[in-house]
């Protein structure tokens, strides 16, 4: 896999992706568990078709700040790019925009994984 694959995606911000619902705060704004859960998806979704069958990726590092409130309707665009691949550690720029200009922004990591493995791994503290 090479370093500066990209991808996009976007979203509306509904009431189950606001910090009141998702309990991260009162207000009906984009939660900062929202804009999170659209990174990782970004990511992983940009670089799974270089994988291996079996292969997946699982976030393992965020370092992100999130710098401005988004109301209820309107949408959200995030943008990944990936600057580092170091084995099987992937590492993504990331910024996060809505209508009016930045929200948010800072780095991902990622780890390349036999899916089937690491489920069993989770399965097995179950006992």
């Amino acid at each position: 896999m090479e370093k500066g694959i990209k991808n996009t995606l976007e979203m509306t911000v509904t009431e189950d992706k606001t910090a009141e619902v998702m309990k991260s705060g009162t207000l009906k704004v984009l939660a900062t568990p929202a804009m999170i859960a659209l990174i990782e998806e970004t990511a992983w979704k940009s670089v799974q078709s270089e994988l291996e069958e079996g292969q997946g990726t699982v976030g393992t590092n965020l370092n992100v700040d999130h710098v401005a409130p988004t109301p209820l309707g309107m949408k959200v665009k995030c943008e990944t790019e990936l600057t580092e691949v170091d084995g099987r550690k992937l590492k993504f720029n990331v910024k996060v925009y809505d209508e009016c200009g930045l929200i948010g922004s800072g780095t991902h990591e990622r780890f390349v994984i036999s899916s089937e493995k690491f489920q069993a791994k989770a399965n097995a503290k179950n006992g």
